[in-house]
């Protein structure tokens, strides 16, 4: 029986075959038309934006430059962020003359009416101040109370505040501003009082032990100078500002003695012996870190850099078999510089050339007797028996 087959039409939204010479035995229209679709799709994807949560806005984040992906760049670490509406200013504070005034006024105001009725004896030496009736009215009681209470406040309120010193002020867990004034002050009585040192200081670290880039434990002692510089972050933005250094102090370390090795006897660069360099990179790293608490820090110094007791021995005796070999380099190299100068003023003085033979077997007695121990006698064989060596036949 004879079947047929009719070709089905191509739909109006098929691509086109491009124009050209014909395949032969190759691609069809159909895998051309694949081909294309494969290479240039008819759906382009749109990337989605990415919400940081760090953001201060809460806007998208941008593409990082250099066509970086979003997700590296989030991956990246970078130090916390504070409020940024959480910064020192300066709380309203008034003379501690003015308040003794005040207090002063407010006794006064307190004992007048208990000595105008009696309350309070009268005292000789005084003037006679009591009222021809001595019953307790109510605008006297009502007078000394108000003195009480104006007296109350006002003794509350005094502040001592020494130098190098400082009194955060807070209402209800609220920051309403910090005291640097010293001396004797006047601040408002409902707030509650922070006592924050802002001198400089200096703390030496215990011996912390972290490892290099060669993964060789090393036990390393830091000397740190800083102050607290924002003491409303340093107070209220963190549980406690030692501890955070503290903290911050073993992670920057651990992160830069990792990145060079302790010694760099084998192979020459740069390690972490390099004093100078491992202060300044330590200090940068930890200003960054400690900055968003309010901590400034002026230096991180190095004070002791060596190797942990368990690998100290073995790194001993590796740092003297190093040595030993450089030095001998240094002898062997001196040692023929010395002899091949001996060699050309020997021929400058004879004036007379020595052939290869000759010059390399006076190079090698020079050689042998520069190296050798003392005491000991080296004997060089011949330049005929050196050559049969060389050229396999038995001396």
């Amino acid at each position: 029986m004879d079947v047929t087959r009719e070709a089905s039409s191509r739909p109006d939204s098929w691509p086109a075959a491009p124009p050209g010479p014909p395949q032969r035995g190759g691609a069809t229209q159909l895998s051309r038309a694949v081909a294309d679709a494969v290479a240039k799709p008819l759906i382009k994807a749109r990337p989605v934006p990415v919400h940081d949560e760090l953001d201060a806005d809460g806007g998208p984040a941008t593409e990082p430059p250099g066509g970086a992906s979003s997700s590296q760049s989030r991956a990246s670490r970078r130090p916390p962020r504070i409020d940024p509406t959480l910064r020192e200013h300066q709380a309203r504070s008034l003379p501690g003359w003015l308040a003794l005034l005040v207090l002063l006024t407010a006794l006064a105001g307190v004992a007048l009416p208990l000595v105008r009725t009696g309350v309070i004896p009268q005292l000789d030496a005084l003037p006679d101040l009591r009222s021809s009736g001595t019953e307790i009215t109510a605008p006297s009681v009502a007078a000394a109370s108000a003195a009480g209470l104006v007296f109350l406040a006002t003794l509350a309120g005094l502040l001592v505040n020494a130098g190098g010193e400082t009194r955060v002020l807070t209402r209800w867990g609220r920051y309403r501003g910090t005291v640097r004034r010293t001396g004797l002050l006047w601040v408002n009585p409902l707030l509650r009082r922070r006592r924050v040192d802002i001198r400089l200081r200096h703390w030496r670290s215990e011996p912390v032990q972290v490892a290099d880039r060669t993964g060789t434990p090393i036990v390393v002692r830091l000397l740190i100078v800083w102050r607290v510089k924002d003491t409303a972050r340093a107070t209220l933005a963190i549980a406690g500002h030692e501890d955070y250094l503290r903290e911050q102090v073993h992670a920057v370390l651990t992160r830069t003695a990792s990145a060079l090795p302790c010694d760099s006897n084998s192979a020459p660069g740069p390690a972490l012996r390099d004093g100078q360099w491992f202060a300044d990179e330590l200090t940068r790293a930890l200003a960054a870190e400690a900055a968003p608490a309010g901590i400034e820090v002026y230096s991180v110094q190095p004070l002791a850099l060596d190797y942990a007791p368990e690998v100290a021995e073995s790194m001993r005796r590796r740092r003297v078999a190093e040595l030993d070999a450089s030095l001998r380099t240094v002898l062997v190299d001196d040692a023929v510089e010395a002899a091949a100068l001996a060699v050309r003023r020997l021929e400058r003085a004879t004036t007379h050339e020595l052939d290869e033979a000759a010059r390399s077997a006076l190079m090698e007695q020079l050689l042998v007797a520069f190296v050798a121990p003392a005491g000991v006698a080296a004997s060089v064989p011949p330049p005929a028996v050196r050559a049969g060596r060389k050229e396999g036949r038995p001396a």
